[in-house]
């Protein structure tokens, strides 16, 4: 089990690695295609349906092939898929290629919590937190090196690297995360006794009763209201330095940057923090943190505030998205990830579009205060459902 956890903390990392390769690039590809706010918002919606489509279906996917041979498939997918955006010139082109680019993200997402959630039942501790660490990690140097080479490599060059690293590395770790046998769960026990999340909750059971699924529908709910916010950060923090505070290619991809790192170091005392808390807390803790975080990351008037507004929203978010995943997995398996992580990544599906429209109409440091409202409402609704599980 060690083995097959450092695998799969790997492939969380590579996949983080690649998205943000791909994020820090968003400014030159909108350059590239000429596309106003509004139109780049379409585009991005590509991603977002690409992986909120790919995820109603994969749950079955994974039950019928395995969750870890579906983790493999999606990360290759995506790899080649990164390289791809540059190579177009116009906002429809683009989102087709994204639609691309989202299939393998939804992919790969669904199929490794679903992992992720029978090795903590396996291993019997709440590490789930560390996997989404490995994510921010790998996203937090993916935008790191981006805003390293912007200022000499062209888009296309940086993210045909990226693809053939990413195809290279996933093919070569495959037989690691494929090979190491995993007893099957007991989700009933593994929920009761809280191994994914703290014991705050009831037991749940593999076949999800009606007051289960309901537990799903509300996670998921809080899930997108993380997602909305994550997405925001990826999609717009880049674009919001450079033209809202003037900052040049490097400044720009280090908003994404700090945000990732933050969610990293989130994540990785996540589990601690899991321990002393309890979900209900953190969830309500976090939520509000990301409020408060992304109001100073919207409305500050210097690009510094603005950083440090976008690292409170960062260790804000960091293990809400977590912990619904992982609530819903241990409550109903890989059906119930795909349901909380269908709801959870509409929040992509819905901040790109609404972002863009409300910077056309406003701003986009308005437009990016919709992020803080919905971390607010995420606070009150985990409030509201407190033990429902």
């Amino acid at each position: 089990m060690r083995r097959l956890r450092a695998a799969l903390t790997f492939f969380f990392g590579l996949d983080g690695f690649l998205f943000a390769g791909w994020v820090v690039r968003i400014p030159d590809v909108k350059e590239q295609t000429g596309a106003s706010p509004s139109a780049l918002g379409l585009a991005l919606l590509g991603v977002s349906v690409g992986a909120v489509v790919t995820m109603v279906l994969i749950g079955r996917l994974c039950e019928r092939f395995g969750s870890r041979p579906v983790t493999v498939a999606g990360l290759v997918l995506l790899a080649v898929a990164v390289a791809l955006p540059p190579h177009t010139h116009g906002a429809m082109s683009l989102g087709a290629v994204l639609l691309v680019l989202g299939v393998g993200f939804g992919a790969v997402n669904v199929a490794a919590n679903s992992v992720a959630v029978d090795l903590v039942a396996a291993l019997r501790q709440p590490v789930m937190p560390s996997f989404h660490a490995a994510f921010s990690l790998g996203g937090m140097l993916g935008a790191g090196l981006g805003g390293l080479v912007a200022g000499h490599w062209s888009a296309a060059r940086h993210l045909g690297a990226l693809a053939v690293v990413g195809v290279v590395a996933a093919a070569g770790a495959g037989w690691a995360l494929l090979r190491p046998a995993l007893p099957a769960p007991d989700r009933a026990e593994s929920a009761a006794r809280g191994d994914t999340t703290p014991a705050d909750g009831a037991p749940g059971t593999a076949r999800a009763g009606r007051g289960a699924r309901r537990v799903v529908l509300l996670l998921g709910f809080i899930a997108l209201c993380s997602a909305y916010g994550e997405g925001a950060l990826a999609d717009w923090s880049a674009l919001h330095l450079k033209e809202s505070l003037g900052s040049g290619p490097a400044v720009a991809a280090a908003a994404y940057s700090v945000f990732a790192g933050a969610m990293t170091v989130g994540r990785m005392t996540g589990s601690a923090m899991l321990r002393r808390l309890g979900q209900d807390r953190c969830l309500e803790l976090g939520g509000a943190t990301a409020a408060v975080g992304m109001l100073l990351g919207a409305l500050a008037p210097s690009v510094w505030l603005v950083l440090a507004g976008f690292v409170l929203t960062g260790l804000g978010l960091a293990n809400v998205f977590p912990i619904a995943l992982g609530r819903a997995g241990a409550l109903a398996g890989p059906a119930g990830v795909a349901a909380a992580s269908t709801l959870g990544y509409g929040g992509m599906l819905l901040g790109p579009v609404a972002i863009g429209f409300v910077a056309d109409w406003v701003s986009l440091p308005v437009a990016l205060t919709t992020v803080a409202g919905l971390a607010a409402v995420a606070a009150v609704t985990a409030r509201a459902s407190r033990g429902a599980a």
